[in-house]
């Protein structure tokens, strides 16, 4: 079986893999200081659960945004599932994409193998939209190419950064609310990161579709994942898809491809 670990800057995900059947999912909050025995003392009561064990992973494949927290996700690979993990990121894994950017080491693990993952489930030109710590749009042009993309922050990081710097204004939930005149300080604020989110939002992706396909043709598939993708999905008519297993899927079949060079 595989194991297959996404890092990112809020959560750590980790999945088993039988093929290409997911056998189980577990997340966890990203601590750089969490050491590899404490995240096998979590991670094998959880497989434990589904009636796995460490002695049923034979590989493992990591993507990871966080280099302090690498470190201990190689050392859990290779001291309590005795496998070293392939990397994505590192020069002998392919991913079958080809990287357009000016500097193709800037593209982070997670923004490629999402790309990857979309052109091989959507059709071609995509944008990938991932709505978390980060909120990201990748492009996948109409040669299923990684083009590029544009990064803004997430809603819950704007959120915690006005409610650090502006002493009176409370720290509140990300909700859709009933209406956008909001008629007290929660409700303005929600308003503010739900609505003015949906706007910017709806219009970059509005202007990316003019860049990629300005005649309309072919149509610009949207997919959104991340942990905020279906919350912002709901409310436009812009998204086409959302798709929470995007980046596991992405990493199966990264790990496919290259068993099989």
């Amino acid at each position: 079986m595989l194991l297959a670990i996404d890092a990112g800057n809020t959560n750590i995900v980790f999945a088993v893999f039988q093929g290409r059947q997911k056998k189980g999912q577990w997340r966890i909050s990203t601590d750089s200081r969490r050491t590899a025995d404490e995240y096998a003392v979590w991670l094998i009561n959880l497989m434990a659960m589904k009636g796995l064990r460490p002695i049923d992973v034979s590989h493992a494949i990591l993507s990871s945004v966080v280099p302090a927290a690498t470190f201990n996700l190689v050392r859990l690979c290779s001291d309590h599932f005795g496998c070293e993990p392939m990397r994505v990121g590192d020069p002998e894994v392919e991913l079958g994409i080809r990287n357009l950017l000016t500097n193709p080491k800037e593209a982070g693990a997670d923004r490629l193998v999402n790309a990857l993952s979309a052109a091989a489930s959507y059709p071609s030109p995509l944008i990938v939209l991932d709505i978390g710590t980060g909120t990201t749009f990748d492009i996948v042009n109409a040669d299923g190419n990684y083009a590029g993309g544009v990064i803004a922050p997430g809603p819950n990081l704007a959120l915690d950064a006005l409610h650090r710097v502006a002493a009176q204004l409370p720290k509140v939930e990300i909700v859709r609310p009933e209406t956008v005149i909001g008629k007290g300080t929660i409700g303005a604020m929600q308003s503010g990161m739900f609505w003015g989110y949906t706007s910017m939002i709806e219009g970059l992706l509005t202007r990316i579709k003019a860049e990629l396909s300005p005649t309309g043709d072919p149509a610009v598939t949207v997919v959104t994942t991340g942990g905020l993708g279906g919350v912002f999905a709901a409310a436009t008519d812009m998204i086409d898809h959302v798709d929470s297993e995007l980046t596991l899927r992405g990493l199966q079949l990264v790990f496919e491809r290259n068993r099989a060079r």
